[in-house]
């Protein structure tokens, strides 16, 4: 066990005192806080190019149907040919013909793309715009506050009961939003480090330094301390992103065009959402499924990487990983929309999806014994793969020259030796 210490504290640090460690764990907060502020940045760039649009009306039906809304600007103006002043006039809006008879009689023209988000604000105000008319046209006094004292609207909340719980759920967008994130996370800590705990076998192989270590250490202790210290170096890196990430949220401005002052309805309802999670319960069971889907894929990686004389040798083996991972990602992804389905709950029992696909359940408060079963069947594989892999991984890391075939990987697994 000392010698596990050791390999662990040594790979640790290692780890963390290289400048391109540092480097990420400063610069990704920035990344991340900047791929959230920066649509709004750019719709903001975009509102202030006002862009102008003619209106050729044909029928003399419509001269006021379109109203000016940043950034398009209506100008009315006679018949004429479309195709002239193209410098200055962004589009062009023909009317052919009485609309209410012929719903295809207005075009759009344009020396460039037309953008979709302009299509879709000229079909609304010209709809609402005939609406109106086709209703005026029907002389009921009084139709408009008819029509508008008759809409109906519904908020309706969502309540989960349990046999002590009672939670209640407004929306469900905040248990998709925490689930997803915490899916994407632990899809990235997966992929990233698992592939660098390749990455370090193949490294310590391919310069014989590995035949040194294990004349003091057993293999099996030498891959279980490697996988430990890359784990934590991760969790480290992830710590540290997380609160350099709050901590230039909270001290920045808000995006443009986002309303977060404590008068807002939006920030009230936010905040008296995030007060109704169990949000201790769904940390240790993040924590949980994070230790045990690391354990599993690392300790494959651990064996890729022993199988293999380079990196690129260790390609066809990381294929079938590597489509397990993405597709456990994209059923994560496809069980947020129903959680209590047959793909969602197949796949949280499956121990090679279950980290990723949970966590996307976790938020809508499933029951007990499902997680206690995958955690149960997730840390029963973990440690299967362990010495499954250590059994690979003491005899790989000795071989040089020749790719093992699945023959050979099975008379090593079954050497008592």
């Amino acid at each position: 066990m000392n010698k596990i210490n050791l390999i662990i504290r040594q790979e640790y640090l290692n780890r963390i005192r290289k400048r391109s460690f540092l480097l990420m764990c400063l610069l990704m907060p920035f990344l991340f806080v900047a791929s959230i502020y920066a649509p709004y940045w750019l719709s903001e760039i975009n509102k202030s190019e006002i862009k102008e649009i003619t209106v050729l009306d044909y029928t003399g039906l419509y001269k006021n149907m379109f109203t000016d809304m940043p950034p398009y600007r209506f100008n009315y103006q006679a018949i004429d040919d479309p195709s002239k002043n193209t410098k200055t006039v962004d589009a062009y809006i023909i009317i052919s013909d009485d609309l209410l008879q012929n719903p295809e009689g207005i075009t759009i023209c344009s020396a460039k793309q037309i953008d979709r988000n302009f299509k879709e604000h000229i079909t609304l105000q010209a709809e609402k715009y005939l609406e109106n008319e086709k209703l005026a046209s029907y002389q009921i006094p009084n139709i408009q506050e008819i029509i508008a004292a008759s809409q109906v609207k519904l908020n309706i909340s969502e309540t989960r009961l349990g046999e002590n719980d009672k939670y209640n759920y407004p929306t469900a967008e905040i248990p998709v939003l925490i689930g997803i994130a915490s899916t994407f996370i632990i899809y990235l800590f997966l992929l990233l480090y698992g592939v660098q705990v390749m990455q370090s076998v193949t490294q310590e192989k391919s310069s014989r330094m590995v035949e040194i270590i294990i004349s003091s250490i057993k293999p099996f202790e030498l891959m279980t301390g490697k996988i430990i210290a890359i784990g934590l170096a991760g969790l480290t890196q992830f710590a540290i992103w997380g609160i350099l990430t709050i901590m230039i949220i909270l001290m920045s401005t808000p995006p443009i065009g986002a309303n977060t002052s404590p008068d807002s309805t939006l920030y009230t309802e936010i905040i008296s959402q995030m007060q109704i999670y169990p949000f201790a319960g769904l940390l240790t069971g993040f924590l949980l499924f994070f230790i045990g889907g690391y354990m599993l894929y690392a300790s494959l990686f651990a064996a890729i990487g022993s199988t293999v004389d380079n990196e690129s040798d260790a390609q066809p083996f990381m294929a079938p990983v590597t489509i397990i991972i993405l597709f456990a990602l994209y059923a994560g992804i496809y069980s947020a929309q129903n959680p209590e389905g047959a793909l969602a709950f197949w796949c949280s029992m499956i121990p090679f999806t279950s980290p990723i696909v949970m966590m996307v359940r976790l938020p809508f408060g499933i029951p007990l014994w499902e997680i206690i079963l995958s955690l149960s069947i997730l840390f029963i594989s973990a440690f299967c793969c362990i010495w499954i892999s250590g059994r690979i991984y003491r005899i790989g890391i000795l071989m040089y020259g020749k790719r093992p075939s699945c023959a050979d990987l099975l008379k090593w697994i079954k050497y008592k030796g």
